[in-house]
């Protein structure tokens, strides 16, 4: 929490918006200044409390998809017998350096493969989203509990992202003219930490991306689970650190949503 707070004082300090430093994969995929000195200052104040702790945080890691697999397995071979931290530092680096507050750090501590403790620190509305596995998810300490009276898919509100990589753009694209008619409305935040926070907070009813890295869902993951929400590949297979296509909903409209991408969309 405490390096969740600090990086969102730095989010903060720069809420008008911040100058792009360079382009990663593309002139979709973006990177400030702030991004790196937000990871900096997590990292200093994990490895500060925890020195024996191995660490993976997005800035470190080349843009795109196989350099981001790759890096988790070497760090997860390399820590099999410790604890692993997953990072982003600023998750919505695009609303970040456009002034939008929909930004916030990511923060996962996993251990043997499995993401035990969870923050989620959105500065904007000072909402501290936790989890530790088996205890329950909370937002600012109150209970979290995701949306259980929504079953039917058409009274279903469903986040979605615009992705900076080609593939996953255009399968998104192709998602959103079965999928819109089916629901109740779409919604593009642009951050994929507030959108799984989000639906374990019961304001949006599913989240689905067709490819996120790690430092993207390791923290909400935890955070779905423990709020009683299903989280899986679009297969339906559970979630795992490696998993990049993504569902994650409150559980009651999971195989409606699936069945439509799948089935319909055709995008897997």
């Amino acid at each position: 929490m405490e390096a969740g707070r600090k990086a969102g004082t730095i989010i903060l300090q720069h809420a008008q918006g911040a100058d792009v430093t360079k382009n990663k994969a593309n002139a979709r995929d973006l990177l400030t200044e702030i991004d790196p000195l937000c990871e900096k200052t997590i990292q200093e104040t994990v490895l500060a409390a925890f020195p024996e702790h191995a660490f993976l945080g997005e800035e470190d890691v080349p843009p795109g998809r196989q350099a981001a697999a790759e890096a988790l397995r070497v760090k997860l071979e390399a820590s099999a017998e410790t604890w692993l931290w997953i990072v982003d530092p600023i998750d919505g680096t695009t609303n970040f350096v456009h002034g939008m507050p929909l930004c916030m750090p990511s923060i996962a501590a996993t251990y043997q493969g499995q993401v035990m403790v969870a923050c989620i620190y959105d500065p904007h509305s000072d909402s501290m989203y936790t989890a530790v596995r088996g205890r329950g998810a909370y937002c600012n300490e109150r209970p979290l509990h995701v949306d259980a009276t929504t079953t039917d898919l058409g009274q279903a509100v469903v986040a979605m992202g615009s992705p900076p990589g080609e593939e996953s753009m255009q399968k998104s694209i192709a998602a959103i003219p079965h999928l819109m008619p089916a629901v109740r409305t779409l919604r593009f935040l642009g951050s994929a930490a507030l959108m799984l926070a989000w639906v374990a907070q019961g304001r949006l009813t599913a989240y689905w991306e067709y490819d996120l890295s790690s430092w993207d869902m390791a923290a909400g993951s935890l955070l779905i689970a423990e709020a009683g929400g299903n989280i899986t590949d679009l297969h339906g297979q559970p979630f795992t650190l490696a998993t990049r296509q993504m569902a994650a909903s409150n559980g009651g409209v999971h195989e409606a949503l699936l069945r439509v991408l799948r089935e319909e969309a055709k995008i897997v």
